[in-house]
């Protein structure tokens, strides 16, 4: 095969999927067909990611930043659930096919470094709590020409969302639903397309009422906070960049931490007591901690409630 850097995907075909294929048949020659057949089904995911993710379709495009933002997905599902075993196989698998396919190692990651096995109950509490900090550095965004930005940091907080799923909520429709239901349906944005398949309901009121205001009023005519001028890789790393340049100003970490933050929110409205990873030990009794355990879990969209451990602190 032609491992040509001027041709897409190395020489080794016009698709990804099969190009890494192929590049796998070329190193491993024949008689090894349960390894193509594995490096090829995880490299499969991979290549789904970068298209859905990345808007990569071509390997030549792919550098040591892609990997480590995939190896970044990745550590989020170990968090959600997935066996770090198998994260760590699945990056690893990337490694492999992206060797073979360039002929060196030039982008290759160590993957117990983004998937090793890690405690997933946290143990400190998240920057973000005061709310009214979070909106303070909002409005420093604002002043300094990031209304889009901003609004998305403030939603995040306020709903507990990621931030693809603070960046595409139709901040119009979300008061139309709140005016009729006092909640917001999730639906844009969400892990493996959860949102199309199972209602979750975030209750709003108060402060959050206004971020959704503000939100609506960034958004303009638009379906949602993305820019229409810039593609979802873009404005993700708009964001990461913007929020990182004033967050520190405020004590504020990584936008994932605000969400966080609303999660032990949720936990004192719902219990009265502050959450384990605030206290430093649980103080609500056993069945009230399971109860608001389960509809954080719900509130988040996550499928599992001991995923909660990971926002607000163990149960024990």
């Amino acid at each position: 095969m032609n491992k040509a850097g001027g041709h897409r995907n190395f020489g080794y075909g016009k698709q990804m999927e099969w190009a890494g294929k192929q590049a796998l048949r070329d190193r491993y020659g024949n008689g090894h067909y349960g390894t193509v057949a594995g490096h090829s089904e995880r490299w499969r995911r991979f290549v789904a990611w970068c298209r859905d993710e990345q808007e990569i379709c071509d390997s030549r495009l792919i550098n040591s930043e892609v990997v480590q933002d995939y190896g970044k997905s990745l550590s989020d599902k170990v968090d959600a659930g997935m066996s770090p075993a198998y994260a760590q196989n699945l990056l690893s698998s990337v490694n492999v096919v992206l060797e073979a396919m360039r002929g060196d190692r030039q982008i290759r990651v160590a993957p117990v470094e983004f998937v090793g096995r890690r405690s997933r109950v946290r143990t400190n509490p998240p920057a973000g709590l005061d709310q009214k900090v979070v909106h303070q550095c909002a409005e420093q965004l604002r002043q300094n020409g990031h209304e889009r930005v901003a609004a998305t940091a403030e939603v995040a907080r306020a709903m507990g969302l990621r931030l693809k799923e603070a960046s595409l909520l139709n901040a119009r429709v979300a008061l139309g639903q709140v005016k009729k239901h006092g909640a917001v349906n999730i639906t844009a944005g969400t892990k493996g397309g959860r949102g199309h398949r199972v209602d979750r309901w975030v209750p709003v009121s108060g402060a959050a009422i206004g971020c959704l205001v503000r939100a609506a009023n960034a958004q303009g005519k638009g379906r949602n906070l993305v820019p229409s001028n810039l593609t979802w890789k873009q404005w993700y790393s708009r964001v990461h960049h913007v929020w990182a340049s004033v967050r520190g100003d405020y004590g504020l970490k990584k936008i994932h931490d605000l969400r966080a933050a609303y999660a032990c929110d949720r936990y004192q409205q719902l219990t009265g007591s502050a959450a384990p990873v605030v206290a430093s030990r649980r103080i609500a009794d056993r069945s009230t901690d399971r109860a608001a355990r389960l509809t954080i879990a719900q509130e988040l969209g996550h499928a599992r409630d001991d995923v909660v451990a990971t926002y607000i602190g163990g149960a024990r």
